[in-house]
């Protein structure tokens, strides 16, 4: 059974978020060990340098790093990341499991994204759209994903 840790900025402050994440969390307890680890975001102010936003990042970006261990398969969420289909997916994570990597952590950055260091250390960027979402939806669309993953890798049914 692999062991999928979600390492994420911020805290999930409205209760749909919070019911919607719940509710994978339970569905996928039957395939994974799941545990999602928040670190606190800095506040943004509003009109910040680029220079404010990358030493915004960079103190973020040590708190993600403290909650990864150097044997974690790192999976950073990112804009320019691969993006492959729900099946492709799926055959990616079972085949990370057969080679051994079943310690998976998946890394979604605050509102500004992601630090470079961060990019550095992930074995890999994922990326879900070409759009920006939200860093809490996000949440909810990586865990639905990671469910509709185990339900293709068992053959079991899932809406399309």
């Amino acid at each position: 059974m692999s062991n999928i840790k979600i390492v994420c900025v911020g805290k999930i402050k409205e209760k749909f978020y919070r019911d919607a994440i719940a509710e994978y969390q339970k569905r996928l307890s039957r395939y994974c060990k799941l545990s999602v680890v928040e670190v606190a975001d800095e506040k943004t102010p509003d009109k910040c340098s680029e220079t404010e936003e990358q030493q915004i990042k960079e103190k973020e970006a040590v708190r993600i790093l403290s909650q990864i261990r150097d044997t974690d398969y790192v999976i950073a969420l990112a804009i320019n990341g691969k993006s492959p289909d729900s099946v492709a997916l799926a055959a990616h994570l079972e085949q990370l499991a057969v080679s051994g990597r079943s310690n998976l952590a998946f890394v979604i950055g605050g509102s500004l994204g992601l630090h470079y260091t961060i990019l550095q250390r992930a074995d890999e960027a994922l990326s879900f759209s070409a759009m920006t979402f939200p860093h809490q939806l996000m949440r909810v669309i990586l865990l639905e994903q990671l469910y509709r993953s185990y339900r293709i890798i068992n053959h079991e049914p899932y809406h399309k």
